[in-house]
């Protein structure tokens, strides 16, 4: 792969959150960026701070749900600095309602833009790559692996990603492609994400990001990470991997967990009022924001993504550790 400050980066959903913590930190390190999202003055923001770091920025809204906007968003990026040389799909939106409370269009809209739209942009910059390489980032979440309530829609995009993630990198590999994939798991950050989602909870309230509760920094170390030492997966906040590694050993036990006094509900309820605007089908009329309103109960560093989920080594080193601790665990539950 080539150094950061040599590359040609794109990003979709980078007018705030993961995709602007990213995009900053792929500026500071003097990449060139093409950024998008639907929210044009959002984008605009995003750019300038982006500028102020250090890279050089061209802006593309983008509608992901629409291939022709994910077409010509890879064309646009071609034509201003001649390659691409990583796509990172981030674009992602969420309902939270219990399954039987979600509209029909809600479940079509999520899987448009979270699954579809990770979809168009592979299709779009897989030509434009395919001769010099790159890499792809799809950007998943600990809910490619372990659902959680009230987000039954969200959780099923979230795994036709992995899955999706999988079979392309097989063919890729298949056919000698020089291609990498990468899926990007986090755990709970504290982005903006949350109040922009669409809220039907118990109570009328606001969702709360399942503690704990990383920062949107440790994610965007994780993509550019990605972008110059490919790995095959990188799970984003130690809780992500627990909850890897217990679904594969006992899910069973999990959902005990996760039923037992309501815990799996009650931790992704606040005691605010939901608020009266989403960004699910329009984008919120607001400058963004790379961190959300949870910076109270965020973790300010993720030591287990900074010591081991960027570096492959000790990143088995540690999952041998979380299979003992989970082992260990289900053990004394047996015994209990």
């Amino acid at each position: 792969m080539r150094p950061i400050a040599d590359q040609v980066v794109v990003i979709t959903g980078a007018s705030s959150g993961i995709g602007r913590a990213a995009a900053l930190e792929f500026g500071a390190r003097g990449a060139r960026l093409v950024l998008a999202a639907r929210g044009e003055p959002a984008l605009q923001e995003a750019a300038r701070e982006v500028e102020a770091a250090g890279g050089e920025v061209h802006v593309v809204p983008t509608d992901v749900s629409l291939w022709a906007d994910v077409e010509r968003l890879a064309q646009e990026a071609v034509t201003r600095f001649g390659r691409i040389d990583t796509w990172v799909n981030n674009a992602a939106i969420a309902v939270y309602a219990k399954f039987q409370d979600t509209e029909i269009d809600e479940m079509n809209r999520i899987i448009q833009v979270n699954l579809l739209g990770q979809m168009y942009g592979a299709k779009a910059v897989l030509p434009l790559m395919r001769e010099a390489g790159g890499t792809i980032i799809n950007v998943a979440s600990v809910e490619a692996e372990r659902s959680l309530p009230y987000h039954s829609i969200y959780a099923a995009s979230k795994h036709g990603v992995k899955g999706f993630s999988e079979a392309l990198r097989l063919e890729l590999a298949h056919d000698k492609i020089p291609i990498q994939v990468t899926t990007i798991l986090p755990a709970s950050i504290n982005t903006p994400f949350f109040s922009h989602a669409r809220a039907r909870l118990e109570g009328g309230v606001q969702p709360l990001p399942m503690p704990p509760i990383y920062d949107p920094s440790d994610v965007a170390l994780a993509i550019v990470s990605a972008a110059e030492h490919p790995q095959r997966d990188i799970y984003v906040g130690g809780s992500s991997r627990m909850f890897s590694v217990l679904q594969r050993m006992n899910p069973a036990l999990l959902d005990r967990m996760l039923l037992t006094g309501g815990f799996g509900f009650r931790l992704q309820r606040t005691n605010q009022p939901a608020t009266e605007s989403d960004n699910l089908f329009a984008p919120v009329p607001d400058s963004g924001a790379v961190r959300g309103e949870f910076g109270k109960l965020t973790m300010p560093v993720s030591v287990y993504t900074r010591v081991f989920a960027l570096h492959p080594l000790p990143a088995r080193l540690a999952t041998l550790a979380l299979i003992g601790m989970a082992a260990l665990l289900l053990r004394r539950r047996q015994q209990a």
